[in-house]
């Protein structure tokens, strides 16, 4: 039987339908006008030099622990096992904003108002809906990704398209002269310019199929340029429909999307409400396309101790990681109760906020990994080898990495004492000083198991 084939084109949609997230465009455009400088820019110092990267490290180690193997490989379990904790926090945290975003959409296109009690009865349908369905393989629910793929098309294309009409026939709502397309580098742009980098990350998920491509070396790379092309342009075009209808200042990150619809054609009609429906199903298509990595992650690492053993839990008909799943579920239960009482207005964003955070976090060591692993692994063979000499490799790694850290700190840390950056970023930091300190308790709690464990196979022996 003839093996099927991984084209160029469907390398170039797969790193589309994983990385295009259709509810961070909203943040991304309360950036402003100055977001297509940012746009640009990122597109070149961080997705270029991470996509490369990835793109090696996962056709030349391609164990199912993914980034957490990668740092194993080059700083032991203890940094691996921090990765896999962040790559695996965010996506609760990430499903429990996404569970208030759905409610939020729902009545939003309905024009209805839910009491509370209803509000968090109809999110934990959400979140426990996702955990059932990540718990079977992929494939079959491979046309939920699929439908998906086409909702997060049709919403940039036709927000672009009603954004450059409204333009042309009634002006626009932000002004896109010349010096307001300038960066602007105050905290408040600064601190969405984390979005951007989000809205980047996945495309390790594409060097997973290396093996069905017929010739890596030259397809990963074009993926990568075509893929990151294509996705900073639905973004921008989607931004561009936000900032033709709402002025900056008055976008919601959470409304932000449907609200500029609104504007776009005068009011909620079928059209603005089967948006809206598209939207809610895009955002339960997102949670199911990233669970089995991220789940995969928390398996791996607790198979190898560096994770408590519930991670590692695994249902035995289709060795899909339960155990990981049932613990998004039971955190995002658990964000999803306590949302009422947070000091934010917001609350999407304030979930969103730290589950960016958590997952840029899981990033920052991959880069110096892959400096690492070229220097004691020089020898295995590389099916796809990121070209240029130290010098380059050294830029396309610290770059990235700066960048990262620079914009946690943004995100997370309250830079001045006024009452709009407290009431914003002290929830996140408190929240991402908690996920660390928990996930450095989790990983105590494993490696005492496994020196435990590693004792009694000496003392057997």
């Amino acid at each position: 039987m003839k093996k099927k084939k991984f084209r160029l084109f469907d390398a170039v949609l797969m790193a589309v339908c994983v990385i295009l997230v259709v509810e961070s465009a909203a943040p991304a455009a309360a950036i402003g006008p100055s977001q297509f400088f940012w746009w640009i820019a990122l597109l070149i110092l961080f997705f270029l030099p991470y996509g490369m990267i990835s793109a090696e490290l996962g056709t030349t180690y391609d164990d199912e622990g993914g980034i957490y193997d990668w740092v194993k490989r080059a700083f032991g379990g203890k940094w691996g096992a921090r990765v896999a904790w962040l790559y695996w926090i965010n996506y609760p945290i990430w499903m429990a904003s996404l569970a208030v975003l759905f409610v939020e959409v729902f009545t939003q296109i309905f024009e209805l108002n839910f009491s509370t009690p209803l509000s968090i009865a109809i999110q934990l349908i959400f979140v426990w809906l996702v955990v059932f369905i990540s718990c079977f393989p992929v494939s079959e629910s491979k046309w939920v990704l699929n439908i998906a793929a086409f909702c997060k098309v049709f919403i940039m294309l036709s927000l672009g398209g009603l954004g450059i009409y409204f333009a042309a026939t009634k002006g626009l709502a932000n002004d896109f002269s010349g010096t307001a397309l300038l960066p602007s580098f105050d905290a408040e742009s600064l601190s969405y310019i984390s979005i951007i980098l989000f809205n980047f990350l996945g495309f390790e998920v594409v060097t997973t199929m290396a093996s069905d491509m017929e010739n890596p070396k030259r397809q990963i790379p074009q993926a990568l340029i075509w893929g990151g092309v294509l996705i900073a342009f639905f973004y921008l075009l989607a931004a561009f429909g936000m900032g033709a209808a709402i002025p900056t200042s008055e976008l919601s990150t959470s409304g932000g999307l449907i609200d500029s619809f609104i504007m776009l054609v005068g009011s909620i009609n079928p059209f603005v409400i089967i948006i809206g429906l598209m939207f809610m199903f895009t955002l339960m298509a997102n949670l199911i396309s990233w669970a089995l990595g991220v789940n995969y992650v928390a398996l791996y690492a607790a198979k190898n101790h560096d994770l408590p053993g519930i991670f590692g839990k695994a249902n035995p008909k289709n060795d899909m990681p339960t155990g990981a799943s049932v613990l998004n579920g039971i955190v995002a239960s658990a964000l999803v109760i306590v949302a009422p009482i947070i000091p934010n207005e917001d609350i999407f964003w304030a979930f969103f906020a730290l589950n960016v955070v958590a997952l840029l976090g899981s990033y920052i060591m991959m880069f110096p990994a892959f400096l690492k692993l070229r220097k004691i692994d020089p020898d295995r063979e590389r099916p796809f080898k990121v070209p240029g000499g130290k010098v380059f490799l050294s830029i396309i790694t610290i770059v990235p990495m700066i960048l990262l850290v620079i914009t946690l700190i943004f995100s997370a840390v309250p830079l001045n004492t006024s009452a709009a950056e407290l009431s914003e970023k002290i929830p996140i930091l408190i929240g991402t000083v908690a996920c660390v300190i928990i996930g450095e308790i989790c990983i105590t709690v494993a490696g005492k198991k496994k020196k435990k464990a590693s004792v009694l196979n000496e003392n057997n022996r």
